[in-house]
């Protein structure tokens, strides 16, 4: 009984140990967004901590976690050729929990005026570097990741800067999606890595004016997994920046 006993409390031991690591190292990467990694700080609700126990719980029983699915950090960046005003429509098929600049449910969406460099100045007369959102579909978005990437943990960052790259994102625009991103993939042993396209734009529909020339949206689907698999590569197309360009990133976990 007493082996029993000791065998229990070293593996407490053991468990409390790495999830205060676990912890630890989260709260160095949350100080860290909001210190050194981004050129404007902003709010980033996010997927929050979880303990490993209870993340194990969820990756068993995936149907009762409720941020599964979460439409995390889309931010939408204006470029137009000359300084004017820009109306920014989102319908959304879903619930919006966060925004900054905040989100006019009249309108559904944002007015603004934007700069060629990207600079935009809200209704409320202060400057942004884009619009954030954040939010939860109303249903299951059923995502095809029968291609995709798989990708080790520790190699995301490389993957990211060279695909995002070719997808089309300039370093500053795929930094900042690396900064938000790599925190949560980092640790996973593999990640099933898709990009999707009209299963996240027919969610979450995007009307601007004046109309863009060109317009990218990237919305990474990423999916822990414990041991390697293999699916069909995703083809990636480049996006040729023209005229007024906008440009989206997001993604979520599932």
């Amino acid at each position: 009984m007493k082996k029993i006993i000791k065998i229990v409390l070293l593996v407490i031991i053991v468990w409390f140990g790495f999830e205060m690591v676990n912890y630890f190292e989260y709260v160095s990467v949350k100080k860290s967004w909001n210190i050194s990694q981004l050129e404007h700080p902003i709010p980033m609700p996010g997927p929050q901590y979880r303990p490993v126990i209870i993340q194990e719980f969820y990756n068993f029983f995936p149907s009762l976690d409720r941020t599964r699915g979460m439409a995390y950090k889309p931010i939408i960046y204006l470029y137009p050729t000359k300084t004017e005003k820009v109306e920014v429509k989102l319908d959304y098929n879903g619930t919006i929990f966060a925004d900054y600049p905040a989100y006019d449910s009249v309108q559904k969406g944002w007015t603004v005026t934007a700069f060629p460099d990207g600079k935009i100045i809200n209704s409320d007369g202060k400057e942004y570097s884009y619009l954030f959102w954040e939010g939860k579909p109303a249903n299951d978005v059923n995502y095809d990741l029968s291609k995709g990437f798989i990708v080790k943990g520790e190699d995301t960052v490389e993957f990211l800067q060279n695909t995002l790259s070719k997808i089309g994102l300039t370093p500053k625009e795929y930094n900042e999606f690396i900064v938000y991103w790599y925190p949560k993939m980092k640790n996973n042993k593999f990640n099933l890595i898709h990009f999707s396209e009209d299963e996240y734009t027919k969610t979450a529909q995007l009307t601007i004016t004046p109309k863009p020339d060109s317009m990218l949206r990237v919305f990474m689907v990423f999916k822990p997994l414990d041991k390697e698999i293999t699916i069909k590569p995703q083809e990636i197309k480049p996006f040729n920046r023209t005229g007024f360009s906008v440009v989206e990133w997001g993604g979520t976990q599932l």
